[in-house]
């Protein structure tokens, strides 16, 4: 049975953890197939957002206990050390493919969000979720640390003294303390259809303009002052004038729906 399902609507895709019997735990199975949506994403024509979401009960919870046993016998350093894709191995992929996707990403999330299946949801541009979602970073609890993507992301959204709260303890908490932290962008009772009409939103922009934005967002996170200013400037160069840019005008100047 497939762990992933992919939809595309309207310019935007539906990437959807399918394995609602087992509350969408990560599997290797599921850890190959998601890698391999958002590499598809990446060079399919028309899909401007992606909506990330998960089947049933909950988001995830988290990596499959019995994928534990999988792991047994094996040396460490080459599971998690060699790296698979660029700079990253399969378990950091699953999370980074979203992040690094030229296309935003909102994942969607409802029930439970631990774990692995948070470090995934961190790797989208936003997070929607139901109020009383409980979230978290679960790792410490088995005697770990974040180590799918999670480190890379979570200094970005919360304050350090909460990030390193939430690691050392693996404490459960609420969407609605997460989004007071910064883990979620916002609440709704809704989160699929909420995240679904922001997508919409966001694909009826000028598509060069919005990935622009999402790889200009990559380089002020982490580049210096002068490397932001410069990214601006040639970003901005590179859209002025261009079709994607004269349709948003005209479309301005004429009161009616832009059609990119």
């Amino acid at each position: 049975m497939p762990r992933v399902r992919t939809e595309i609507t309207n310019h935007v895709a539906r990437v959807t953890l399918t394995r609602g019997d087992k509350m969408n735990a990560f599997d290797a199975g599921m850890i190959e197939e998601l890698i391999a949506a958002g590499q598809a994403l990446n060079t399919a024509g028309g899909v401007r957002a992606v909506v990330l979401t998960g089947e049933g009960r909950c988001f995830s919870a988290g990596l499959d206990v019995a994928s534990f046993a999988g792991f047994a016998g094996k040396d460490p350093e080459e599971l998690l050390v060699t790296r698979t894709h660029g700079d990253t191995n399969d378990f950091q992929e699953v999370a980074m493919v979203w992040h690094r996707l030229e296309v935003p990403v909102i994942a969607a999330l409802h029930g439970t969000c631990f774990g692995a299946g948070l470090q995934v949801a961190l790797g989208a541009d936003m997070r929607i979720a139901e109020p009383a979602t409980q979230m978290s970073v679960m790792e410490m609890k088995w005697g770990l640390v974040p180590d799918m993507g999670g480190m890379t992301r979570l200094p970005h959204l919360a304050p350090g003294d909460v990030v390193r709260r939430l690691i050392y303890t693996g404490e459960v908490f609420t969407a609605e303390a997460a989004l007071g932290w910064g883990l979620v962008t916002e609440l709704s009772d809704d989160p699929l259809a909420r995240a679904t009409d922001l997508a919409g939103e966001i694909a009826g922009k000028s598509p060069s303009a919005i990935k622009a934005a999402k790889a200009l967002m990559a380089v002020a996170e982490s580049g210096t002052e002068a490397e932001v200013l410069m990214a601006e400037s040639r970003a901005q160069a590179a859209l002025i004038g261009k079709p994607d840019q004269m349709e948003a005008v005209m479309a301005v100047m004429q009161k009616r729906a832009a059609r990119f």
